[in-house]
Order: structure tokens, then C-alpha cells, then sequence
């Protein structure tokens, strides 16, 4: 267990190395939080916040993230969702204390898993309506991620895993491309509802591209009654 989690730190550490070579800007940091609240068999809220930074200390506001959703648990590996997400962007080092620019954004969503072997596969296929200032906008967004267990057959109650996915995003006018993000992380999970990821995220908008030292808590509580 302890050779497969120092592996995974060194698969990390060997990224960090890499964005100094590039000569990229400065890493970023991005603090997140992610729920999903269980409220029936078929029905849960999405509840998000992302606190993202320019610079690795957190307090040079990049983005604050506020998102939430209604889902819909379709079968026991796919849900679908429907929400509202606002999105406040600061320029660096601007002067001013309000965001530059603000985005109310309308969004929909699938999500489908299914296992091979040990390694769990999410597949997300989101769509996105968003106004940025005076600005509307459509962007469609496609994820695959896969989950690795280390130290115990599946993802449960003190288990070490791996994360790791690629997204990219285009947009339906004007530039095609809109980004790409690939991940990699080191989780636990504390408990059925409690997880903990550390984990690093490269960017690339158009040629520019950019790290970000990623923290992320998923905390999934079930307010079904017994």
C-alpha cells in the first residue's frame, strides 16, 4: 500500500517538475468543495464552491464558483442533473476589489460509471448556458475520469486511490476549442459519505497554459429516513 500511495506522490511531484521546465506561469491554487445531498431514492442536491487563486498561496483571487443542481439518479450508474452556477473573475493583480467580470451560467448534465476490473470509469457529458457580463454564450464540456483503488479491492472506508481525467471544452460559435484540463490526484476516503483529494491540474486555454495545486472535499450526505 505504502509503494503504490508514494508512487502516486511521486507521479505528482514529477508534474510540478514539469511546469518549471515549460517556463509556465506561476502554479495556482484551487480549494473546492463538492456535495451531493441525498434526499430520496431518485432525487439529490448538488452543492459546490471553488475558491480559485492565481498564485499557489491562497489570496490572489482568480474565481469564486458558487454552483448547485438537482439531480436525478436514473439507475444506480447514471444521473442526470439540471442547475444554476455563478462565477466571479478577478484579474491579477487588478486594483479593484469587485470581480472584472461576472457570469450566471444554466447547466445541464449526464453521468454514467461502470467498472473494469478494480478501476471505476465516470464519463460526464455537460452542456452550458452561460451570460458572461453582457455576453451569452453555449460551451459543451466531455470528462472521462477513472478512479484507482490502492490498498483495498474498491474505493470504501479507509481507502487510498488514484484519480486522475481529462476534459475538454468547445464552444458551438466563434473559437471551436474553448480549454483542456488534465488531473491527477491522491484521495481518501474517510468515510461512505466523506472524501479527500490533493491533487494537480494542468490548463490550457488556446496556447497558454497554466498548473493549479488542487484541494478538494466531497462530502455526500443521505437525509433519507431510515
Amino acid at each position: 500500500m505504502i509503494k503504490k500511495i508514494y508512487i502516486g506522490l511521486v507521479l505528482l511531484l514529477c508534474s510540478f517538475s514539469l511546469s518549471a521546465q515549460t517556463g509556465e506561469n506561476e502554479t495556482g491554487n484551487w480549494l473546492m468543495y463538492f456535495g451531493l445531498n441525498r434526499i430520496s431514492q431518485d432525487w439529490s442536491i448538488h452543492s459546490e464552491v471553488q475558491y480559485r487563486n492565481h498564485e499557489i498561496a491562497p489570496n490572489t483571487i482568480e474565481q469564486l464558483l458558487l454552483r448547485t443542481g438537482l439531480n436525478y439518479h436514473l439507475t444506480k450508474t447514471s444521473m442526470l442533473t439540471a442547475g444554476y452556477a455563478y462565477i466571479a473573475s478577478h484579474d491579477f493583480e487588478s486594483e479593484q476589489t469587485k470581480p472584472e467580470s461576472t457570469e450566471h451560467r444554466i447547466w445541464q448534465q449526464l453521468i454514467m460509471t461502470n467498472q473494469v476490473k478494480r478501476i471505476k470509469f465516470e464519463h460526464r457529458y455537460r452542456i452550458e448556458q452561460r451570460w458572461v457580463n453582457d455576453d451569452y454564450r453555449n460551451r459543451l464540456r466531455y470528462r472521462l475520469m477513472a478512479f484507482i483503488p490502492l490498498n483495498k479491492p474498491v474505493i470504501e472506508s479507509g481507502a487510498f486511490f488514484l484519480g486522475i481525467y481529462n476534459e475538454i471544452f468547445v464552444n458551438t460559435k466563434q473559437t471551436f476549442f474553448d480549454r483542456n484540463r488534465l488531473y491527477g490526484a491522491v484521495g481518501y476516503q474517510f468515510t461512505p459519505s466523506t472524501q479527500l483529494q490533493l491533487g494537480l491540474l494542468h490548463q490550457r486555454v488556446n496556447s497558454f497554459g497554466k498548473y493549479y495545486l488542487q484541494f478538494g472535499l466531497s462530502f455526500n450526505p443521505d437525509f433519507r429516513k431510515n
